[in-house]
């Protein structure tokens, strides 16, 4: 299991911008999967956004040209560019990670490791 510490959330007005961090100790060049998941009161969690051990990356529709994914391997650390934030964005986001090339079955990533996660607060 990795170690991974998320930042960043806040509260906004819809419309405006947030940028969520993830950072860790472990070589994020070794965590084939790296992706950010959301879960709101009352609401099952939802991926967001993630890479795939090929690089590739993948979002929800529901975030699809507003959120970008990014990694940075020199500072150990996962991002999430977040813009025209709406309340539907309300929750907690968690970072997750897995050290496996076998971490994506099915076009989906399968994770060992997870944040505790930041809260994300969009007002009307």
């Amino acid at each position: 299991q990795v170690r991974l510490v998320e930042s960043g959330g806040g509260s906004v007005q819809a419309g405006g911008s947030l940028n969520l961090s993830c950072a860790t100790s472990y070589d994020t060049r070794a965590l084939f999967c790296m992706g950010w998941f959301r879960q709101a009161p009352g609401k099952e969690r939802e991926g967001v956004a993630h890479f795939s051990p090929a690089g590739n990356d993948f979002y929800a529709d529901s975030v699809k040209g507003r959120f970008t994914i990014s990694k940075n391997n020199a500072e150990r650390t996962l991002y999430l560019r977040m813009k025209g934030l709406t309340p539907e964005d309300t929750a907690v986001y968690y970072c997750a990670a897995h050290p496996s090339l076998d971490c994506w079955r099915g076009g989906s990533p399968i994770y060992d490791s997870w944040g505790q996660g930041t809260q994300v607060t969009v007002s009307s």
